[in-house]
């Protein structure tokens, strides 16, 4: 196969083949007595695979996961590909998790009070405690504690900083109050908000479940991306197995 032949086997466009050929995706070609290019099965596995691997992980990784499977033993590296289902599983575990602290507080997780809310739509320590019904000295151990984090902003003398909560430190006080109620420990409380915080960003905080069920569509789309580029790259494991003249069935 010629260059071209590859690209329209696989949809990718001719400078693109030489493209992921020069950052060693595709395993080494021959050459033609003319000097051009050969392709084979091997090489269209490959690139299919790629496209595979890089909706499901991202291009970098998937570059780098097609170089080391043709360089690892094959145990190796049946196990580089799988810890990359391992990757998603734990994403969408994070998300779940995630997911089921907000449905703790409800599923419109705003501030905690609207009308208490100071500058910017942020509240103050004094604020947020009457809110949510809790002491300030609890909301600081909380602080210590990683379950929230408050913004500081200087005083207007400029010698101390005073704590704000925006909208996304009171949901994760909010989150918290409603585990610690139902008997979590700090741990798992910790262990929630860090995944809401890894799931989620500032931009999430008007419709936080709505951007989790987002996330959880997009990481089961990747699985199906990862299980369809799978079967690819199991064909080139086999391959390099065994006798690396067979070219793949």
């Amino acid at each position: 196969m010629r260059t071209s032949d590859v690209a329209r086997a696989t949809g990718w466009s001719v400078q693109q083949v030489r493209d992921l050929e020069a950052l060693g995706v595709l395993p080494p070609t021959g050459r033609s007595a003319n000097g051009y290019r050969t392709f084979g099965a091997e090489h269209v596995l490959a690139l299919r695979a790629y496209r595979g691997l890089a909706t499901a992980v991202g291009p970098v990784v998937a570059r780098r996961v097609l170089r080391d499977v043709r360089a690892l033993p094959l145990d190796e590296a049946a196990a580089l590909v799988g810890g990359l289902h391992v990757t998603l599983a734990r994403e969408r575990e994070e998300a779940l998790t995630a997911r089921r602290a907000l449905l703790a507080i409800g599923a419109e997780p705003g501030t905690a009070d609207p009308d208490a809310r100071g500058d910017a739509g942020a509240l103050t320590i004094t604020q947020l405690a009457a809110a949510l019904g809790v002491r300030t000295s609890t909301l600081r151990f909380w602080e210590t504690e990683g379950l929230v984090a408050p913004e500081r902003v200087a005083t207007r003398g400029g010698s101390v900083s005073a704590r704000l909560y925006p909208p996304s430190a009171v949901r994760e006080a909010r989150v918290t109050v409603a585990l610690r109620a139902a008997g979590y420990r700090v741990p798992e409380v910790r262990g929630a908000i860090e995944a809401l915080r890894r799931t989620t960003g500032p931009e999430d905080v008007a419709d936080p479940l709505a951007a989790l069920d987002g996330r959880l569509v997009a990481v089961a789309r990747r699985t199906v991306a990862l299980l369809e580029a799978g079967a690819d790259v199991a064909r080139l494991l086999a391959h390099a197995d065994t006798d690396p003249g067979t070219p793949p069935g």
